[in-house]
């Protein structure tokens, strides 16, 4: 008998990051794979990604809107329940044997906690992280907690879900399919990247995403607007920065942002790339900044030196050729003076990515598969770690 596996995706990262796991898992024999797109990819503001699936030929299941119109704390929480009662009607007509899900936003956990109350087992890519500055952080563990089979992407954070009391025989250090995706898609020439975006590469350029800090109260402004001050400083170089996601205070970053970019011909500003042009775009970039997570976890396998502005990703493992810098102009520019030098770049050429391990995607298919061949339990027991006072 198959098994129906379900997967749901909020967002052009993620999809970026689980489309090598639905084609394997399509792939396989026995396994029938529903694909649900919501939040983001359904909002024209966002770029309506979910036309980029549809255009790489993926059939996708459901559609499910949930995104309100703004991104107030009261609008997130909105958002989050119209998620729960669209999931929970979802869950219902559909049944699967198993819900995967990656990552940590709010959409996520409410899709979870609906999966969670219609009894069915989730298994959750990328639990036992920490970023310091983020929502997101409570929201990663309390997935973590319903989830019945976890995948994370280095050993620290292995252990760490097993701190959560998560038994160790469910918990897999399989690494980052991000860093897999960079090392194996087939990436743009320059020529092409140049033609596709519109955008004159000829020169030096950087490649940035940023944020709002979620846990820091009105900080956002203030933030991307010292950003756009070092930008502004060094228009000796082009820049291309792709949209914040749609967190609390994420559209004041994207008006600023665009507004800047309109007036100077040396910043590009888009909705998105894709995953192939933004990797792309990577490869032949003198640095990224911002403070996004693929700034910690992708790009050192691409040998380029990563900004990372602030407490957004503060927590996180990070390679040697990652820059921490404070959110203001003289820090960010000091940041960018030094991954500019040839001796960073000669680090960041030579650093080992803590997130990358061979057959990331193989790997957990073939763990998918092998445990959907028995009963999953919902009863967790929880583990204690040994030697721990009581």
């Amino acid at each position: 008998m198959n098994k129906k596996i379900c997967i749901v995706t909020a967002t052009r990262a993620e999809f970026g990051l689980l489309k090598s796991v639905v084609a394997k898992l399509k792939a396989t024999r026995g396994m029938e794979v529903e694909l649900v797109v919501t939040g983001m990819h359904l909002s024209p503001e966002f770029g309506s990604t979910y036309r980029e699936i549809e255009k790489d030929g993926i059939p996708i299941a459901e559609k499910i809107p949930i995104l309100m119109g703004g991104d107030s704390p009261a609008d997130i929480s909105k958002t989050m329940g119209i998620a729960m009662i669209s999931f929970a009607d979802y869950f219902d007509r559909s049944c699967p044997d198993l819900l995967v899900v990656l990552g940590d936003r709010f959409e996520t956990l409410a899709v979870a906690c609906a999966a969670h109350n219609a009894r069915i087992p989730i298994a959750h890519l990328y639990g036992g992280e920490t970023t310091a500055g983020a929502v997101d952080e409570a929201f990663r563990h309390a997935i973590t907690k319903m989830s019945a089979l976890h995948f994370t992407s280095t050993e620290s954070y292995r252990k760490r879900v097993i701190q959560l009391g998560e038994q160790p025989d469910t918990v897999f250090n399989v690494g980052a399919i991000g860093v897999e995706n960079a090392l194996c898609a087939p990436l743009l020439h320059k020529a092409e990247l140049q033609k596709e975006i519109g955008f004159d590469l000829s020169k030096r350029y950087a490649v940035g995403t940023f944020h709002p800090v979620t846990l820091e109260n009105c900080s956002a402004q203030a933030q991307v607007q010292a950003l756009i001050r070092a930008i502004d400083t060094r228009n000796d170089l082009n820049y291309i920065f792709t949209k914040a996601n749609s967190d609390a205070n994420g559209r004041v970053i994207n008006a600023e942002l665009e507004n800047y970019a309109n007036g100077h011909r040396h910043v590009k500003f888009v909705s998105s790339l894709g995953m192939i042009r933004y990797l792309s775009a990577i490869k032949y970039s003198e640095f990224v900044i911002g403070n996004s997570s693929s700034g910690l976890i992708e790009v050192p396998s691409l040998k380029v030196p990563t900004i990372d502005i602030g407490d957004r990703q503060k927590g996180r493992v990070a390679a040697s050729g990652v820059i921490h810098c404070q959110p203001d102009t003289e820090s960010i520019l000091a940041a960018m003076e030094k991954a500019l030098s040839k001796d960073f770049a000669a680090l960041a050429a030579d650093a080992k990515n803590p997130y990358e391990k061979s057959g990331t995607t193989d790997t957990i298919v073939k763990i998918i598969t092998e445990t959907l061949q028995h009963p999953i339990s919902l009863k967790k027991s929880f583990y204690d770690l040994p030697n721990v006072a009581r």
